[in-house]
């Protein structure tokens, strides 16, 4: 028989594994081109997978809640131009033997044979490391050789993160140097009457080794300006109730922060960059993350791209388009990936000053404050007077290994500038 095999896929740039979160077939369904196979989840976003081909349901070999890398043969499908052939009389979800005359294309294995086709490979080339146990041989010296002789207890024989601290604990011999820990050793939490223990779902896991993993691999340095944006007030407060005649949707400042954004970004590249080892990849495309509060607590940052290639309507109707649709859980893979520097609104919260983690693999985030009323110092032509003005604080981080001070400085007052700047009454 001919058969089509059903791989896991690559939701997102960074992203390595998703987690089986249901099966919407089961072996021997028949199924159509588009029909949804499965529902998975990753760090970023969750998705239903439709079948690429129509054809029987033959094989499936994860159950729900496994989590499996990218490019894992999940299940098996029999194309539909082969089903009717003889077969066997059934088919397991652990396995199935072919008639003597099916082809050799592709076919069903014994479990053994199904074990070892999804095994991770050992070899150093093959084997699947995750950035965050590379990150730790890599603090730690770790040898390519060492790393291979480790034996894994994750999924599929997977080497973890508790795999290596404890491979640097045992190789913590008498008279020896000991080797520095990749991370402080935990504190002991004393847990008293009345405590309440809750366990962190799988996202806010993910979002937990991703933070982590990104103040290790960053030197992160935090800049903030104060930037006066009465003109930007005044302006919204004329022209918001036409703005949402037009577009349906409410007029905020993160549009004209977003604005502001990609127009320093292209004034200054090496902000709008990734660091690979010793090179630094200037990326072409201004494409700018947003960050979003779920209602269950975690965060969720789509992406705008070509945000440069928008003006005010385009970037209020992305970004209002983009937030429904995280909090909907309705976001698709590509409005999550790609990204190139993002933004972070705390000011939402009437928070004024915070400094965010870079977003990996990314090099600055910028954090916007919340607007308030302050007296100011302004310079007229008939002297300094004191005046009430709208003040809000902008805090870049960013990748010390590429942006560095003077650099970074220049680029969070260059946004401050373009938020200063005279708008059209429009």
């Amino acid at each position: 028989m001919s058969t089509f095999e059903i791989k896991m896929p690559k939701l997102g740039e960074s992203i390595t594994e998703g987690t089986i979160m249901r099966w919407a077939v089961k072996i021997g369904d028949m199924v159509q081109e588009d029909d949804i196979l499965f529902e998975v989840s990753t760090e970023k976003v969750s998705a239903e997978i439709p079948s690429p081909v129509a054809g029987k349901v033959i094989e499936i070999r994860f159950s729900e809640g496994d989590v499996v890398p990218v490019g894992t043969v999940m299940a098996i499908v029999e194309i539909e131009a082969e089903v009717g052939k003889p077969e066997p009389d059934k088919v397991t979800e652990k396995a199935a033997t072919p008639p003597p005359d099916s082809e050799k294309e592709e076919t069903s294995v014994t479990p053994k044979a199904a074990k070892q086709d999804t095994a991770v490979p050992k070899s150093d080339q093959e084997r699947f490391y995750s950035p965050l146990v590379r990150n730790i041989a890599k603090t730690e010296n770790i040898s390519q050789t060492e790393l291979d002789s480790i034996t894994g207890t994750g999924f599929q024989g997977r080497v973890n993160k508790n795999d290596v601290l404890q491979y640097l604990e045992a190789r913590k011999k008498p008279g020896q140097k000991a080797v520095p820990s990749s991370e402080p050793s935990r504190p002991t939490i004393p847990v008293s009457d009345g405590d309440r223990i809750i366990e962190m779902d799988r996202v806010r896991r993910i979002i937990a080794d991703h933070m982590v993993m990104s103040k290790k691999v960053s030197p992160h340095v935090t800049t903030i300006v104060e930037a006066d944006v009465t003109k930007l007030v005044q302006w919204r407060n004329r022209v918001k109730d036409d703005f949402f005649h037009r577009t349906n949707v409410k007029l905020t400042f993160m549009p004209s922060i977003t604005e502001a954004c990609a127009r320093a970004l292209a004034d200054f590249p090496q902000v709008n960059a990734s660091v690979d080892g010793y090179n630094m990849i200037l990326k072409k495309n201004i494409n700018i993350g947003i960050a979003v509060a779920l209602d269950n607590g975690n965060l969720i940052v789509p992406v705008i791209h070509h945000a440069d290639q928008l003006n005010i309507d385009g970037l209020a109707i992305a970004i209002d388009s983009l937030a429904n649709k995280a909090r909907n859980n309705k976001l698709a893979p590509d409005d999550i990936q790609g990204g190139t520097f993002s933004i972070t609104n705390f000011g939402t919260f009437k928070n004024i000053i915070g400094t965010p983690i870079i977003n990996q693999p990314q090099v600055a985030v910028l954090g916007v404050g919340y607007v308030e009323k302050k007296p100011a110092v302004v310079e007229t032509p008939d002297g300094d007077v004191i005046a009430i003005r709208h003040k809000m604080y902008l805090s870049l981080s960013y990748d010390h290994r590429i942006v560095d001070g003077a650099l970074g400085g220049s680029f969070v007052r260059r946004v401050a500038d373009y938020l200063e700047m005279e708008r059209d009454s429009k």
